[in-house]
């Protein structure tokens, strides 16, 4: 999947991927895509709960060997 910019949140823990993704998406213009890496478990349920709060788009959500990968468009 194309995205406009990427932001490694491995080995944060909650809540601190859901706020640097925030901030990463404010940094952004409406439309653009925004691929967030993170490593903890919880990150799933708060992906979901952000984008559902915010109006973001979470275009996909998937794990892969420990890593979870979100793109989220922004609005």
């Amino acid at each position: 999947m194309n995205f406009d910019k990427e932001l490694d949140a491995s080995g944060l823990n909650c809540p601190l991927p859901i706020l640097r993704t925030k901030k990463a998406l404010a940094e952004l213009t409406a439309g653009q895509v925004l691929k967030v890496v993170a490593t903890d478990p919880g990150s799933v349920k708060d992906m979901q709960a952000f984008a559902k709060q915010t109006g973001n788009e979470l275009l996909s959500s998937t794990q892969e060997g420990g890593k979870y990968q979100f793109f989220l468009k922004k609005k």
